[in-house]
C-alpha cells in the first residue's frame, strides 16, 4: 500500500518529467500557506496517484488532457500541457490534429483559439 510519501516522490518525479525542472522549481518556490496543500494534492494526485497509472502511455495522457482544457476553456493551462505534449513524444503536426478534433466536436471558436496559442506557446518550432 502506498503512503503520502510514496505518492509525493513517485508525483513529483513524474512531474518533473512531463512539465520540466524548470517550471516545477517556479511552482515550489511559490508555495505559501495559501497553496501549500493544493500543491501537495495536485503532486500526489495529479501525479503521484493519476499520470503515474500504467493504463495509458503519456502521450496519450497529454492528448486527453489538451482535449480536456481546451473542451472546458481552461486556457490558462493549455500553454503549460502543449509544451508536456511535446516532452511527451507528440509532435506539433499532431498536436494541430488534437485541436482539429477538438473543433469538430466542441467548435470553430475553440480550434481557432487553440491554434493561435499553439502559435504563441511554441512559435516557429518544426514539427
Amino acid at each position: 500500500m502506498s503512503t503520502d510519501d510514496s505518492r509525493r516522490e513517485a508525483g513529483m518525479k513524474v512531474r518533473r518529467e512531463v512539465l520540466g525542472d524548470a517550471h516545477v522549481d517556479r511552482a515550489v518556490a511559490g508555495v505559501n500557506p495559501d497553496n501549500a496543500d493544493f500543491q501537495d494534492y495536485i503532486t500526489r494526485v495529479a501525479w503521484g496517484d493519476i499520470w503515474s497509472r500504467p493504463g495509458l502511455d503519456r502521450r496519450s495522457r497529454s492528448i486527453v488532457t489538451l482535449t480536456a482544457l481546451m473542451t472546458a476553456g481552461y486556457w490558462e493551462e493549455v500553454p503549460m500541457h502543449f509544451r508536456a505534449a511535446i516532452t511527451n513524444g507528440l509532435t506539433r503536426e499532431e498536436i494541430r490534429e488534437v485541436i482539429l478534433q477538438v473543433g469538430l466536436y466542441r467548435g470553430v471558436p475553440v480550434a481557432n483559439h487553440g491554434t493561435a496559442l499553439l502559435k504563441e506557446t511554441l512559435g516557429d518550432i518544426a514539427g
